[in-house]
This record gives structure tokens, C-alpha cells and sequence, in this order.
């Protein structure tokens, strides 16, 4: 079957990038397609129940289809990008209607989802302030194709900010090395290249700029590997110069910080006096914003268990004595143990969500009001699911595209207790 081309009417996105069609009663997961679209698809991959497969030739196009701006996006190409082919406001009705479906799906709600566009990328190209490039043995530098190792040699990467670019990481050979990871903070200016050897020796750096901080990853089993020196960057974000060191946590999209911390603050409206837990905390950003607003009298708690985040938290709070940054792992032992007093909480956690566990640790404390910071909506839903078990239901919901031309979408979520406090 792999490698079958299929005629197929296409349905609705699905989250990950593809829209669902059938086939002989197989759901097929086509990317490069759209919703009402008729498509030739090949067949890149067979399972029991469902194919993947990318759409070759379109024979009923959608009136939201465009040419893909970059001449590496499409089928057995680059994966960075989902949605070049569509236009960007297309893109974001695409991706509200997975946020609705898996609420729905997941969660049981049915909720209208409307996905905001963010300021800096009008055209959705040019916003992306770190990219991290794969380096084939021959030293030639590009990205992951779409569920693959394969690496797709690029000359340009069009979704990456100006400061990114003008290092010209891909323009250049890099031989004996792994991975180059290049970021360009969007308010202080600052440039990095983090280096990933691929074995022992002497890496020359190809590219040359006296502004340019370089550093170096160590290679497994190196002695160096618990403190490795890593180059950072200072950003600008919430009306304070944030220092994020190495390949730390900050968000890629320009605007994205500031659109964040004005939801958090404007869902949790935070009071004098009042006491805040801040979790996967990263650098300090919702801490800091919680802390000016909770004052002198109140207090935050902002646990991170990245050493390197921890570090730059405590240089980045150093004045807001309100402030306590612990180092730790965010879970339900955590907070069983320190049974904290918490008025608001501000939950960031990874891709795969909270969990019902810490959820329900987190609903014990009986806050006031949870704002969930969330970069899949699958996770959303199923941690919105927790919290309803838990007696929160989700009273507001905001997306934000800080992510055009890719499937990914940030949404911030409030939730509160469906009873008294």
C-alpha cells in the first residue's frame, strides 16, 4: 500500500498538520491538502487503522489555497511548515476548528474558538527568533523532513526572523557537527549559535561575526555535560530585559511573550496582597508579572526544574524579594509536600500537559482562579477534563497564532471552581 497514489475527497483538519479523508473505511491522514478539496494522494505510511499519505496532485482546489511561499515546503520536503498552502487567515479557522474538536472530542465542551492573529508577521514569514538546524554528515546544513531523519538541505528558511538569517548558518558547510542552533533575540539584538559536535576534536565555526556568541554542547559522557557553558541571549518582553542562557525555554514568536503575559494577567487579575504559584516556571516571565501586580504584601512561587531556567530566573527576579524561584520537578508529590496557600496559579507545562494527577493536586489547593498556558490542544482538553473532574470548569478560553505557517497554536485557558472558594 505504501507508495499507492489514492483518489480522495478531503474532510476536516485533524490535529498534526493533515485533513481526514476515507478510504475502503480507513481514515487517511493527507497532508498538504484542505478541507472540500478532490486529491491525488500517495501513500507514505500503512497502519491497522488509518494511512498517512501527501496529496501530489490537487484535481478540486480549495478557494484557500495559495502557492507556498517557500520552494522547499510540500510533499517529501521539509516538514517544518503545514500549512504553506493555505492562506493565513484559512490557517487560523483551520486551527481554531482542531482546538474546537479536541475540546469536544476530549473534554466534552463545546466551545467557539476564534484564533487571534499576534502583531509582527503579516504575511506569517519572517518571525521565527530560533531555529535549530539538522547537519547531514557532509557537513550541509537544513530540516527534518516530515516524520523522518532525513535531513532537506535548505539555503533559506523563510518562517525564520531577519537576525536568524543574516548569521547564514545555512549558507555554509559545517563538518564534524550534528546540530547548529541559531537564535536572534527580537529586542536586545543579541545573536547566538549553539553547536553540536558530532564526535570529539576541534570544530571550526564556519561563520564569522564579532557579535556572534558561540558555544558548544558536550558530547554524551563528557565531564563537562552537568555544567555545559552554553551562549544566551537578553529579551525583551512585560517592560523587562530578560537573560535566557543557551537553548533555555523562551517563546519563538516576537510578540508572543507580551500576548501572553497580557492574557495571564488580564484572566487571573491579580490582587494586592494576594499569594501565586508559577509552574514550569522557565526564566521568571508569568512571575514577574504576577509579582507586580500581587505587590510587597503578596507572594509568587515559581518552581522550574531546568537548572539553567532556575539560574536565569534568579538573575531575572533579583529584584522582586516577593519572588521565590525553586528549583524541582513540577508534580503532585511537589505540591502534596509543600501544601502551599495559593490564590491563583499559572500552569505552563510541556507539550504532553499537566495530567490528571498534578490537576488534581493543583484543585486541592482551592485556588481562585488556574490560567493554563498550553501549546497542544489534545493536552488542553484532557487536563480541561481533569480540572472539571476536580470541580473547575473552563469559564475562557484565547488562541493565538504565534506559529503561521505550522499547525501549532498556543491557547491560554481559564479555569475556576464551579462552587465557592
Amino acid at each position: 500500500m505504501v507508495g499507492a497514489v489514492l483518489e480522495l475527497d478531503v474532510g476536516a483538519p485533524g490535529h498534526g498538520g493533515f485533513c481526514v479523508a476515507r478510504h475502503d473505511g480507513r481514515a487517511v491522514f493527507v497532508r498538504h491538502a484542505l478541507p472540500g478539496e478532490r486529491v491525488r494522494a500517495a501513500v507514505t505510511e500503512q497502519r491497522r487503522s488509518y494511512l498517512r499519505a501527501d496529496a501530489v496532485e490537487v484535481t478540486r482546489a480549495s478557494p484557500d489555497r495559495v502557492t507556498p511561499p517557500c520552494r522547499y515546503a510540500g510533499p517529501g520536503r521539509c516538514g517544518g511548515c503545514d500549512w504553506q498552502h493555505v492562506r493565513l487567515d484559512a490557517q487560523r479557522r483551520l486551527k481554531a476548528t482542531v482546538v474546537a474538536e479536541q475540546l469536544r472530542r476530549l473534554a466534552g465542551l463545546d466551545v467557539e474558538v476564534v484564533v487571534e492573529p499576534v502583531s509582527g508577521s503579516s504575511d506569517g514569514l519572517g518571525w521565527r527568533t530560533r531555529v535549530a538546524f539538522a547537519v547531514r554528515p557532509d557537513g550541509v546544513v537544513g530540516l527534518r523532513r516530515h516524520r523522518s531523519h532525513a535531513v532537506q538541505p535548505v539555503g533559506r528558511c523563510l518562517i525564520a526572523s531577519p537576525g536568524v538569517e543574516a548569521v547564514g548558518a545555512e549558507r555554509v558547510r559545517w563538518p564534524g557537527v550534528a546540530a547548529v542552533e541559531v537564535i536572534a533575540s527580537a529586542g536586545a539584538g543579541e545573536r547566538a549559535v549553539i553547536v553540536t559536535p558530532r564526535r570529539r576534536g576541534r570544530i571550526a565555526v564556519p561563520v564569522s561575526d564579532p557579535e556572534l556568541a558561540v558555544s558548544f554542547t558536550p558530547l554524551p559522557g563528557s565531564r563537562r555535560r552537568s555544567r555545559p557553558a552554553r551562549a544566551g541571549v537578553h529579551e525583551v518582553a512585560a517592560g523587562r530585559r530578560w537573560q535566557v542562557s543557551g537553548t533555555g525555554f523562551w517563546q519563538v514568536h516576537p510578540g508572543a511573550a507580551d500576548v501572553l503575559v497580557e492574557a495571564v494577567a488580564q484572566m487571573l487579575q491579580p490582587r494586592p496582597g494576594e499569594t501565586a504559584i508559577d509552574l514550569y516556571s522557565g526564566v521568571g516571565l508569568f512571575a514577574a508579572v504576577l509579582a507586580r501586580h500581587v505587590g510587597p504584601a503578596g507572594s509568587v512561587v515559581a518552581v522550574e526544574a531546568a537548572a539553567s531556567a532556575v539560574a536565569d530566573a534568579r538573575h531575572n527576579l533579583a529584584d522582586l524579594p516577593q519572588v521565590q524561584v525553586r528549583r524541582g520537578r513540577v508534580d503532585a508529590a511537589a505540591v502534596d509536600r509543600w501544601r502551599p496557600a495559593a490564590d491563583l496559579v499559572v500552569l505552563d507545562p510541556p507539550r504532553s500537559g499537566a495530567g490528571p494527577t498534578l490537576v488534581a493536586a493543583l484543585a486541592g489547593l482551592r485556588p481562585r482562579a488556574v490560567a493554563y498556558v498550553a501549546c497542544d490542544p489534545a493536552a488542553l482538553a484532557r487536563d480541561v477534563a481533569a480540572f472539571a473532574a476536580a470541580d473547575y470548569r473552563l469559564s475562557r478560553l484565547r488562541a493565538f497564532d504565534l506559529f503561521p505557517m505550522t499547525a501549532h497554536v498556543e491557547c491560554v485557558a481559564l479555569l475556576a471552581p464551579d462552587g465557592p472558594r
